[in-house]
């Protein structure tokens, strides 16, 4: 059994075709059909059931295919291993991101690493705080960034707070809102809300200070991206409820100041294992040179 092999295994289960899996791992057809059918040969078992319409795995590929990733990922790892104890970073980095992160200028913190370390291939994912968490627990992500109520603590990674800020509300520019500066929770709980699915960290945030505040509100649009929450917004759909330190990104809306805002704290997580190569250099770019040392959060004393 050969990692090449492995790898073509992989190819064809992520694309569900040969021709477009030979085209990814630049070899002609042929050949990548002889080394998986030897492969098969070898295992005793058919890893593929291939029609003229399709391709899918078998029972016996669904088994063989995350030991094959994770094989090729410790490959990989060995491989940025020995590049960086003779002082080169080279393997992947796999960041997560909540759309309205603002502690770091994040595009310019990959671009700075992409610069100095070109031999790293970068990813990166956006989605909800409770997502990356996973994915990071997974160890399908090295770090990410997320936003959380102050009194949530992410389990089960080691993480740093990095900023702490309040919720501020956006209106469209025309809308009767828009000429305040200041309100409070009750004066927008008669109007429609733009918001995040519930169950995510953000939407909790909202939905907790306006429970504190003993007022009710109307989510009358739930979105997933704050591109499209702005949309709404600025079409007078809804009002809607960002970080403060984010809506800078949103100079076309009106912000106003909230007596009772609710607050959330930014936090860069990584994963309890030893981080790869590429996952230390980026941390320590950020200034968390001990990242392999520094506490578990989510434990007593994580703090």
């Amino acid at each position: 059994m050969e990692l090449q092999q492995m790898r073509y295994v992989v190819a064809v289960a992520e694309t569900s075709n040969f021709t477009r899996a030979a085209e990814q791992c630049l070899v002609v057809q042929s050949a990548l059909s002889h080394q998986i059918a030897r492969l098969e040969r070898e295992l005793g078992a058919k890893l593929f059931d291939r029609t003229s319409r399709r391709v899918r795995l078998t029972s016996a590929g669904e088994a063989f295919l995350p030991a094959a990733r994770q094989a090729l990922d410790a490959a990989e790892r060995a491989q940025a291993e020995v590049a960086a104890a003779v002082g080169e970073i080279r393997g992947r980095l796999a960041i997560g991101a909540i759309p309205t992160v603002a502690a770091v200028d994040l595009p310019a913190a990959l671009k700075r690493f992409h610069l100095r370390h070109r031999q790293v291939r970068i990813s990166l994912r956006s989605g909800a705080s409770e997502e990356l968490i996973e994915r990071v627990r997974q160890g399908t992500l090295d770090a990410a960034f997320l936003g959380l109520p102050l009194d949530a603590r992410p389990k089960g990674v080691r993480g740093r707070e990095l900023a702490r800020g309040d919720l501020v509300a956006v209106v469209a520019p025309d809308h009767p809102l828009a000429a305040k500066d200041h309100a409070n929770l009750h004066e927008l709980s008669d109007e429609p809300f733009v918001d995040f699915p519930p169950g995510s960290a953000a939407r909790a945030q909202s939905d907790e200070a306006f429970a504190a505040a003993g007022a009710r509100r109307d989510v009358a649009f739930e979105v997933t991206t704050v591109d499209f929450m702005a949309r709404l917004i600025r079409q007078g759909l809804g009002i809607g409820m960002l970080p403060a330190a984010f809506v800078s990104e949103l100079p076309d809306l009106r912000v106003l100041r909230l007596g009772d805002a609710p607050a959330r704290m930014e936090y860069l997580v990584w994963s309890r294992f030893p981080l790869s190569p590429a996952a230390a250099a980026f941390l320590s770019a950020l200034g968390v040179p001990a990242a392999g040392s520094s506490p578990q959060l989510g434990q007593d004393h994580a703090e």
